[in-house]
């Protein structure tokens, strides 16, 4: 058995009018991410961090911003394709270490069940997804609000 990791990024702008999606949660606020399908950074991220480490190109690959039918879309669909790519190459998930960067909300609160809205998607369990969140203490346009960003590594078996 071998061990691969993968890398993934996003950030989006924040506006007003677009629902604040984070790890296939809703959150009430008055921004969220623009984008072409919902803009939820830590499903983007991951999923990058998976497609990396499994040698399977990036999101934009699987789903391309241009593409209509990704207009809008849950990315929980694009984590569940995600885990069947895994699955049906050998892969597993071992561990997921995640980090959103954002001023406001607080995300803390809400990571018991982003973990498990992540598990449900990728057909892992939860304790295999570790969340973190940070701010960028007023620096930049994260610090001003006006963005938010995720980094996540993902570390893989294969059999």
């Amino acid at each position: 058995m071998s061990t691969r990791c993968g890398i993934g990024y996003d950030l989006h702008r924040l506006e007003s009018g677009r629902k604040l999606i984070v790890g296939g949660l809703e959150l009430a606020f008055d921004k969220g991410p623009a984008g072409h399908s919902d803009g939820d950074v830590l499903a983007h991220a991951l999923c990058d961090a998976l497609f990396g480490a499994a040698g399977l190109g990036d999101i934009g690959t699987h789903f391309p911003d241009h593409d209509p039918q990704w207009k809008d879309a849950n990315s929980l669909i694009f984590l569940e394709h995600a885990g069947k790519l895994l699955d049906e190459r050998g892969f597993a998930i071992e561990h997921v270490d995640a980090v959103v960067i954002l001023e406001k909300p607080k995300l803390g609160p809400h990571f018991p069940a982003m973990r498990e809205i992540i598990a449900t998607a990728l057909e892992v369990a939860a304790d295999k997804i570790h969340l973190k969140a940070k701010t960028n203490e007023g620096v930049d346009a994260i610090g001003r609000g006006e963005a938010i960003a995720a980094w996540v590594v993902a570390t893989l078996s294969h059999r």
